[in-house]
């Protein structure tokens, strides 16, 4: 979420597990909040991670909260698991986006390992962000067409900090049919992408994003 020269930003809603203050690169300055118990991107119920021995046999459960997920270590090296909802945010939104000039309105995030900034472009202003870079294809999802393009930026700041030496790897998804409200369902957009060998890593933060650019306007953002 960088550009050259002057730059309005505005970030809202959070789809990361994490409830404290969060390093913004952008030097806007963000803070994460923790998902209501309700929201699609709260953490969801189920047993915590752990690791260890169990008569005799090691064992590791993991799990990222994405989901519900329910594990019972049994006697003699058996374990049972249960699970649902898992590895699809559903976000759902309503803005008023009113922007004069070059904005975007978007679910926006970071993955690490690989480094990789990506937008869901749901509405734009006079630049339509699907001319960026190379493009790769299109896909259909929550009753739109969306096309995929990706940029790489070399060197930019990213959210792992350190020297700006990295190469940083942009995917982008723009609506067809652009909107202000509505459902975007993230795995469609994740597994459209792995089609086009554009992986992503861990995630490090997901948000709802109003980004302006030498531009004018305003928005009133509501995620849930």
């Amino acid at each position: 979420m960088f550009a050259i020269g002057s730059i309005l930003l505005a970030l809202v809603g959070v789809a990361s597990a994490a409830a404290n203050p969060i390093a913004d690169p952008t030097g806007v300055g963000v803070e994460a909040r923790s998902p209501t118990p309700k929201s699609e991107l709260a953490v969801r119920d189920g047993t915590p991670s752990s690791s260890g021995f169990k008569d005799g046999y090691y064992y590791s459960f993991w799990t990222d909260g994405a989901g519900s997920v329910y594990f019972t270590n049994g006697s003699g090296g058996s374990y049972s698991v249960t699970w649902s909802g898992s590895g699809n945010w559903i976000i759902n939104f309503s803005a008023d986006f009113s922007p004069s000039g070059n904005a975007y309105l978007s679910v926006y995030g970071w993955s690490t390992n690989p480094l990789v900034e990506y937008y869901i472009v749901e509405n734009f202003g006079t630049f339509n962000p699907q001319s960026l870079g190379t493009y790769r294809g299109k896909f259909w999802s929550d009753g739109s067409e969306y096309s995929i393009s990706t940029v790489i930026r070399y060197p930019l700041p990213s959210v792992t900090g350190g020297p700006n030496t990295q190469i940083l790897r942009q995917y982008w998804s723009v609506r067809q049919i652009r909107r202000s409200s509505g459902t975007v369902t993230t795995a469609n957009h994740f597994n459209a992408w792995k089609q086009y060998n554009m992986t992503l890593g861990p995630h490090n933060y997901q948000i709802l994003a109003v980004e302006g650019y030498y531009s004018s306007g305003s928005a009133n953002v509501t995620v849930w």
